[in-house]
C-alpha cells in the first residue's frame, strides 16, 4: 500500500493576498512545535522558496505543470515528500490563474494532480458577503478542487469577521480556519520581482518570528495540521526513467558562483550535477579573488545590478573567469550569469565592466523586458545541448541588451515562446561559454545536467549531430 503523505496547498484569489506571509508563519510555527515541514512552491520562483526554506529548515522544491506533466509532477512530489511530516505547497497568483482561459498549469491543477486539500487565503478588505461569492465561484469553475478551508485575511474587526465567517460556513459549509487582522506594518517588503530576497532582508529572523506569531495568534494550526494529515493516499505513477548520467573516471569539479548577487538556484539543479558525478564548489563572486581548479562553471541568476559595483571591484576574479573562458573552460550562465559574463552592465546611467567573456552589454530598465514561460529549440551546435532538442523554462528580467556582436558569437536557441536575448533568439555562445535568459528546472529538463557534465568531461552532448 502506498504511504500516506500529509499535504496541504495554501492558495489565494490573487497575488498579494497574504498567502506567502501565512505560509511562512505556518511553516515556522509547526517547525517550532517540533513538526517536520517539507516546503513546496507552485510555479517558477526563487524568492518565495528561499524564504520557505528559511522558515521550514528544509529545501523548498518547485511544482509546475508547464514544466512537467501530471504523472511526472506527482512522481517528483512523492520523491521529495515525507510521511513523517507535512508537505506545505504555497500557490502562486490566484488559485485558478494559469496560462490560458482554461487555467492550464494553475495552482488548482497542481492541487488536483496531487489530490491535496486546499486552504484559501481570502483578502477581506472592504467586503463581506462578496467574499463568500468568490469562494462559491471556485466551486463552479473548478469543482474538482478539494477546497477544505479558508482563512480570512485583513479583517477590520470582530464584527467584520463574524459576518464573513457566518456567510461562508452557512452557505458553503466550508470551515473558517483563521481570522487575521489588517496589519499596520509589512514585515516582508516587496521589490520589482516580489518579496525582497531573504539574502538582502535586514532582519530575516525578526520577520520570520513575526510571521510565526501571526500564525500562532490567528490561525487554527492544529486544525490545519489535521487537514493535511487527512489527505488521501497518493499512488506513485509508473514512469520511464532516463538512463544514468555519465560517470567520470575521476571526480569532476564544477564551480557554482553563489552569493547575494547570484542566488537563484533550484536545489534540484545542484543535486543533478552532483548525481552526475560532479563535486560542486561554491564560489563567492563578490569576495573570492581567484578560481579553484575547475572542469566547468555554472553561474545562475540573481541581482547583479544591485551588486554591480562590488562585482566590478573584484577585478581579479573577473579576469580569472575571462582567462578560463579563453582557455576553453565550459561556462554556463543563466540570466544574471549571462549579464555577468557580458562586457558591461549599466545601472542608473553608470556603466560597470563585467567579465567580458561574451560580446554583449546590458542596461537595467524600469519595466520587465522578458517575463514568463519559455520554450526553446536548439538550432546550433554547442557544448551543452543536442541540436534539435526542445525544452521548457522561464525568464524574468529587467535588463535590456544594448549591444551584441554576433560576428564572434552565435545565438543557438530559437524561442518558440518567450523573448530571449534578441529577435526571438537566446543561448549566446562563444567558444565553450554560453549565456541565456532562460532558466531551467533540472528534473524537467534532464538533458541540461547531462549536458553540463558531459561538457566538463570534454564530451559532446548526447545525440549531437
Amino acid at each position: 500500500m502506498e504511504p500516506r503523505l500529509p499535504r496541504l496547498v495554501v492558495a489565494g484569489m490573487r497575488g498579494g493576498s497574504g498567502k506567502t506571509t501565512l505560509s511562512l508563519g505556518m511553516a515556522a510555527a509547526w517547525r517550532a512545535m517540533g513538526r517536520k515541514v517539507i516546503p513546496f512552491k507552485k510555479g517558477p520562483d526563487y524568492i518565495d522558496p528561499g524564504w520557505l526554506t528559511k522558515a521550514a529548515g528544509l529545501p523548498c522544491r518547485n511544482l509546475d505543470l508547464f514544466f512537467m506533466n501530471p504523472k511526472e509532477l506527482v512522481s517528483y512530489f512523492i520523491r521529495n515528500s515525507d510521511p513523517d511530516g507535512i508537505s506545505l505547497v504555497e500557490g502562486n497568483r490566484g488559485l485558478l490563474d494559469g496560462i490560458d482561459s482554461e487555467g492550464s498549469a494553475s495552482t488548482a491543477q497542481v492541487a488536483i494532480a496531487l489530490d491535496a486539500p486546499v486552504v484559501l487565503i481570502l483578502d477581506c478588505t472592504m467586503a463581506t458577503r462578496s467574499v463568500a461569492a468568490q469562494v462559491a465561484g471556485i466551486k463552479v469553475l473548478e469543482p474538482e478542487v478539494n477546497l477544505s478551508g479558508v482563512v480570512l485575511n485583513r479583517v477590520a474587526g470582530k464584527r467584520h469577521a463574524k459576518i464573513i465567517r457566518s456567510t461562508i460556513e452557512s452557505y458553503l459549509a466550508i470551515p473558517v480556519l483563521g481570522e487575521v487582522p489588517r496589519l499596520a506594518e509589512d514585515r516582508f517588503p516587496e521589490r520589482h520581482m516580489g518579496l525582497t530576497p531573504h539574502h538582502e532582508h535586514p532582519a530575516v529572523s525578526e520577520a520570520l518570528e513575526f510571521a510565526e506569531n501571526l500564525a500562532r495568534d490567528h490561525l487554527d494550526l492544529d486544525a490545519l495540521w489535521r487537514l493535511g494529515q487527512e489527505a488521501p493516499r497518493l499512488q506513485a505513477p509508473v514512469l520511464e526513467e532516463p538512463g544514468p548520467l555519465p560517470r567520470p573516471g575521476s571526480r569532476l569539479t564544477i564551480g557554482v558562483v553563489r552569493d547575494s548577487a547570484f542566488q537563484f538556484y533550484y536545489p534540484d539543479n545542484i543535486e543533478a550535477l552532483e548525481a552526475g558525478g560532479a563535486r560542486v564548489v561554491i564560489i563567492n563572486g563578490l569576495e573570492d579573488r581567484s578560481l579553484p581548479p575547475l572542469d566547468g562553471l555554472y553561474i545562475g541568476g540573481g541581482f547583479p545590478e544591485t551588486h554591480a559595483r562590488q562585482l566590478t571591484d573584484n577585478e581579479s576574479l573577473r579576469k580569472e573567469i575571462a582567462s578560463a573562458a579563453k582557455e576553453g573552460l565550459p561556462i554556463y550562465g543563466e540570466c544574471g550569469g549571462l549579464m555577468y559574463l557580458g562586457r558591461s552592465l549599466s545601472v542608473g546611467g553608470k556603466s560597470y565592466p563585467m567579465v567580458g567573456a561574451l560580446p554583449i552589454s546590458f542596461d537595467i530598465r524600469p519595466r520587465p523586458q522578458g517575463h514568463g514561460y519559455t520554450i526553446a529549440r536548439v538550432v546550433g551546435k554547442n557544448p551543452f545541448f543536442p541540436e534539435r532538442a526542445e525544452f521548457r523554462g522561464h525568464e524574468f528580467h529587467y535588463s535590456k541588451v544594448v549591444s551584441l556582436d554576433t560576428s564572434e558569437s552565435s545565438l543557438v536557441f530559437m524561442m518558440q515562446r518567450g523573448s530571449g536575448i534578441s529577435d526571438k533568439r537566446d543561448g549566446l555562445l562563444k567558444g565553450n561559454v554560453m549565456g541565456t535568459y532562460t532558466h531551467v528546472l533540472a528534473p524537467a529538463v534532464r538533458l541540461w545536467a547531462r549536458g553540463v557534465v558531459r561538457a566538463a568531461l570534454g564530451e559532446p552532448p548526447e545525440n549531437a549531430g
